[in-house]
């Protein structure tokens, strides 16, 4: 079995934050969501669990962080071409979310930018040719 990963958030308004993952492109599984939680999926390995605070507080004693004025993790999705990259990055800033919080990376063989949800949680949104990749790690390594 493939390894799948479960990003869990803490959002501050759960209606908000599914009406802003189902715009970047995630889908809404009713059978594990509820009034305290959305499991938004990205694809059969990625799933992205956004919780109320009372419902992650379920899970850790820890303090949730302010992700607008803190950072602990940096979300990364991949995307078929740059211009999946532009449109992911497009409809976060349509539903709501920041565009580029950091700088775009722009290698040629490698494309990303960024957007920040409404709670502030970073993500980041990447294109890489992987042929122009290796063709270019090889030639450097041969150099």
């Amino acid at each position: 079995m493939a390894k799948m990963i479960f990003v869990n958030l803490p959002v501050s308004d759960l209606a908000r934050s599914t009406a802003f993952y189902q715009a970047v492109g995630g889908e809404k599984n009713p059978q594990f969501s509820d009034d305290t939680a959305s499991c938004m999926v990205f694809s059969d390995a990625i799933h992205v669990m956004l919780m109320t605070h009372d419902k992650y507080r379920q899970f850790t004693s820890k303090k949730i962080a302010d992700a607008k004025n803190t950072s602990q993790v940096l979300l990364s999705l991949s995307a078929d071409s740059r211009d999946a990259v532009d449109e992911t990055v497009g409809k976060a800033q349509v539903a709501g979310g920041a565009p580029d919080p950091s700088p775009i990376d722009d290698y040629g063989f490698m494309y990303g930018r960024s957007f920040e949800d409404p709670d502030g949680h970073l993500w980041g949104v990447m294109w890489m040719d992987v042929a122009a990749a290796t063709a270019a790690q090889s030639s450097t390594a041969a150099a």
